[in-house]
């Protein structure tokens, strides 16, 4: 049962007993970590003072003994990587930035903390500043942002050995985080696969924004992460000792660690400390002065005193003679350049020589296969030649087809392999492919039905913000799916991931379109791409191999035998429908044209003079076996459109296109109805 807001307040008695201890040095450092916060969110009027107060004890301890980085360069590839999953607390990180001498993060810029056009954003954003690891807010994908980076590492160390891949990953997370679905996903695939170097520090403050967590959470946190796989430890999250004993422990450990931080949030704030009221707003003036008095803390606001910023700033200092032992192994090591080249994301070269090959071989044989199925083939075209690239699926590798042969899985022990099997955890799979991404060294592809993507949803949007390589191969893409019916028919989809800035979407129509569209997705470096492919075959329309036509987005497929009278305009399995029509149409003297349209966005990048010769003046006609909400972006006031009018049925795919209207018939009658 929760206690009562008028019940007295233990943690200010556990307070006192902790302020009664000796000031030591980490404590005095820690302290510089909460005057900072206090004084960010003070002059901001907003913000979140109380989990930065609270876990300063722990972090301090982290950071300054345990945290492999040197400030004079963040982007050091094999440092450490610290995850805020906690974003809100994100004054911590901030402050943590600043003492330890990282340039950019300046007392300027903490004095301009929530404000527009400063590094120190309202939650973390990756980069705003280059030690920011990753975008976190959203509460629970920081921690399965950092299994991703810990499985990245492990690949990475076991494609080119310990002397150039050796590092922990560490996280900092809280209630709010551990609650959220997506950490049970994200958990339990890192105890599955033994992830040693991942070790999460739990703010275990017992209180979410509501009020005391026991409204609503009485989990058993350690048994629960022990039943995952992990090593798990309780301590005093304001024991310095205590934490460095834990944090030695988990650096040894065979296991992924959880390390339960009992702490007092607010801690120091005279009235508000251990309550939801130092979560996320200011202390007020009276308040924050207390607080700092609590602490004997008599600086002015932003004034850290020079005894305590020298010793944080040779805690900046602490991993710059390993980061330069490690330039010396990196440039006598065989692998320097291929691993240089990995880690900035430049693709090898002649990459996409096989991939070349396999158009000419599809416009050679115009094979009628499901694009999930071309899919494949363009994957065992790109695998081989870009060895960064790892794959996997949501237990769907049969239908999704995103396996290789010959490329082995990532298994527990043994992380030499390319494909991982993500098991039913769709948001943990985008997240950590987000994590992998931001870590560097690897390119994460992975699938899964495309009506999940409501599941992964979050994670995708962040890729985006991110502007993160990030590959989604969604099959299984509308009605034409079939007898499953309409659960997994994704008819809405499509127009909501379309709508997520900096997310492309392809649909592409044959095998030629399918390959075209994979080159494009490789080759993209500055945000997440996802493939939309159909389960049923479609006939291949193109025997051109030469230009990559889908690279604007949209483009002719077939013109008109005279001026236009229409043109339909179509995406994925309903190209090849569209040209039924045409076919239709022209025989009765209605000139008519065909578009393919697999990717709006970037057909959007085009300069209008392109679009409007490819869309025509005449009757513009869209058809997609899904919803046609964002149609009249590409149809104008006077179109047409051809598709769902809501959600599907469970019956085999011939007769779903037929029952719906959604058929070269339709087509044709709608048209000569317009048309009149």
């Amino acid at each position: 049962m929760a206690p009562s807001p008028d019940a007295p307040n233990p943690a200010l008695e556990a307070q006192a007993a902790i302020l009664a201890r000796p000031a030591t040095d980490e404590r005095r450092m820690a302290d510089a970590i909460r005057a900072l916060a206090i004084d960010a969110v003070e002059k901001a009027k907003s913000g979140h003072p109380g989990m930065p107060m609270g876990m300063a004890d722990a972090a301090t301890t982290l950071f300054t003994k345990y945290l492999k980085f040197d400030a004079a360069d963040p982007r050091w590839a094999d440092r450490d990587r610290f995850v805020l999953s906690a974003g809100h607390g994100s004054m911590l990180l901030y402050a943590l930035l600043h003492l330890t001498g990282h340039a950019g993060m300046g007392i300027e810029e903490l004095q301009r903390f929530r404000q527009l056009h400063s590094p120190a954003a309202g939650h973390p954003e990756f980069g705003e500043h280059p030690g920011i690891e990753t975008t976190t807010g959203p509460l629970g994908q920081g921690i399965a942002n950092a299994v991703g980076m810990a499985l990245a590492e492990r690949i990475l160390a076991a494609r080119f050995g310990k002397s150039l891949v050796d590092h922990r990953t560490w996280v900092i997370c809280g209630d709010g985080c551990l609650q959220e679905g997506i950490s049970h996903e994200a958990a339990s695939l890192a105890g599955h696969l033994q992830l040693e170097k991942l070790c999460v520090l739990y703010d275990d403050n017992s209180i979410t924004i509501d009020g005391d967590t026991s409204l609503s959470f009485t989990d058993d946190t350690l048994k629960r992460f022990a039943a995952y796989g992990w090593a798990v430890r309780r301590v005093d999250g304001h024991d310095a000792a205590e934490v460095d004993a834990a944090l030695a422990w988990a650096s040894r450990s065979r296991r992924p660690t959880l390390i339960a931080c009992r702490t007092i949030i607010g801690f120091s704030a005279p009235t508000k400390a251990g309550t939801a009221g130092s979560h996320g707003s200011p202390l007020g003036e009276k308040e924050a002065a207390a607080a700092k008095s609590a602490m004997g803390w008599n600086h002015p606001p932003f004034e850290v005193p020079d005894g305590i910023r020298e010793r944080w700033e040779l805690a900046g200092r602490r991993g710059s003679g390993t980061r330069r032992a490690w330039l010396k192994r990196l440039a006598k090591h065989p692998m320097q350049a291929e691993f240089e080249r990995a880690m900035a994301g430049r693709l090898p070269e002649a990459w996409h020589e096989p991939l070349a090959a396999l158009r000419a071989t599809i416009g050679e044989g115009k094979p009628k296969l499901a694009t999930r199925v071309s899919s494949q083939k363009a994957l065992e075209a790109l695998v081989p030649a870009v060895p960064e690239m790892v794959g996997g699926s949501a237990d769907l590798t049969g239908s999704n087809n995103t396996n290789v042969k010959g490329i082995p899985s990532v298994v527990r022990g043994n992380f030499a392999g390319r494909y991982i099997h993500w098991g039913v955890r769709e948001h943990g799979m985008a997240s950590a492919m987000n994590g992998m991404a931001l870590h560097g060294g690897v390119i994460p592809y992975s699938g899964t039905f495309l009506v999940f993507a409501d599941y992964m949803r979050p994670a995708i949007r962040l890729a985006a913000l991110m502007r993160q390589r990030v590959i989604h191969v969604l099959t299984h893409d509308s009605i034409g799916l079939g007898e499953d019916g309409p659960t997994h028919q994704p008819v809405e989809t499509l127009a909501g991931l379309r709508c997520i800035p900096n997310l492309v979407v392809f649909r592409p129509g044959d095998a030629m379109e399918t390959a075209e569209c994979w080159e494009l997705a490789v080759k993209r470096a500055d945000g997440p791409t996802v493939l939309a492919l159909s389960r049923q075959n479609l006939a291949t329309f193109r025997s051109d191999a030469g230009e990559n036509r889908c690279a604007r987005g949209g483009y002719v497929v077939e013109e008109a035998s005279g001026p236009r009278r229409a043109t339909l305009i179509a995406t994925g399995s309903e190209v090849g429908l569209a040209i039924a029509a045409r076919a239709a149409l022209e025989a009765e003297g209605i000139a008519t044209a065909v578009v393919s349209l697999p990717s709006w966005e970037l057909f959007a990048l085009q300069d209008a003079s392109y679009r409007d010769q490819v869309l025509g003046e005449a009757l513009r006609v869209g058809i997609e076996a899904a919803v046609g909400f964002g149609w009249d972006r590409w149809l104008g006031p006077d179109g047409l459109f051809v598709g769902m009018g809501g959600f599907g049925a469970s019956a085999p795919a011939e007769d779903l296109f037929k029952h719906f209207g959604i058929t070269p018939e339709a087509v044709v009658a709608a048209v000569k109805k317009r048309l009149g």
